[in-house]
């Protein structure tokens, strides 16, 4: 028979505090717990086991999407946190299929002649340019803000006009964004293909979102054992590590 356990006692084993361990009750990821006559939680080897396969889920599935497994879970709908799961598996392969023509894509776009034909000699206007990319003019606007497009400014009227290199690279820009890229990832990839010409730094970006997806693939297969072992009654995998940065509890 499992020992009773204080919430203390769970955040002791978590590395979390006892007010965490309390909402993680109130809000379902744990199961429900008898109270003791004084209104205290009592908890057990259940909730230890409840605890641990939900800290390993959100290793790979996320804080938001393995609290809506364990609830589905504790609601006795064991069908709807697989399709759960399910969803999650099918948006990481969605992510490494953008991300194979993404780096397709852009290693064609980065290695085309920046004098080509795309431009007039004269340069294209803003509005131009968001015609044949098909985006914004405000989106435009915003990457020149961010200082990732520095088309030269006509004299007298001050309108934009963007060559053939700045097309280029407002085409690389919206691929990138559209592949989720942050616009500080963005930079050094420009600053690599005018300094050099080459397009070493886009494949060092690409190859760290393909190592991101292979840690995420790994812990989700580890997160989809330890949820195998709970909803079967097996003992679940211990959370040997903490998440990654920017996965708050």
């Amino acid at each position: 028979m499992d020992r009773a356990l204080r919430p203390v006692d769970l955040a002791r084993m978590a590395g979390i505090s006892t007010q965490q361990i309390r909402n993680y009750a109130d809000c379902g990821i744990l199961p429900p717990a008898p109270r003791t006559p004084a209104g205290y939680r009592r908890f057990d080897g259940a909730h230890r086991r409840a605890l641990f396969t939900y800290r390993v889920l959100s290793r790979g599935y996320g804080w938001e999407a393995a609290r809506s497994v364990m609830q589905a879970v504790h609601a006795g709908d064991v069908g709807l946190a697989l399709s759960l799961v399910d969803a999650a598996h099918a948006a990481l392969h969605d992510e490494r299929l953008s991300l194979r023509a993404a780096g397709e894509a852009l290693e064609a776009v980065a290695q085309q002649d920046v004098d080509g034909s795309v431009a007039r000699s004269s340069g294209m206007r803003i509005g131009e340019v968001a015609a044949h990319l098909g985006v914004r003019t405000s989106a435009l606007r915003v990457w020149e803000s961010a200082g990732l497009l520095t088309p030269r400014r006509a004299p007298g009227t001050g309108y934009r006009t963007f060559s053939s290199a700045d097309v280029r690279d407002a085409r690389m820009i919206n691929m990138l964004r559209q592949g989720r890229y942050p616009m500080s990832q963005i930079r050094p990839i420009l600053d690599g293909l005018r300094r050099t010409g080459s397009s070493e730094a886009l494949r060092a970006a690409i190859a760290r979102r393909q190592a991101e997806l292979t840690w995420r693939s790994t812990a989700m297969l580890e997160g989809a054992s330890s949820l195998h072992h709970y909803v079967t009654g097996r003992e679940p995998a211990a959370c040997h590590e903490d998440p990654p940065p920017g996965c708050g509890a």
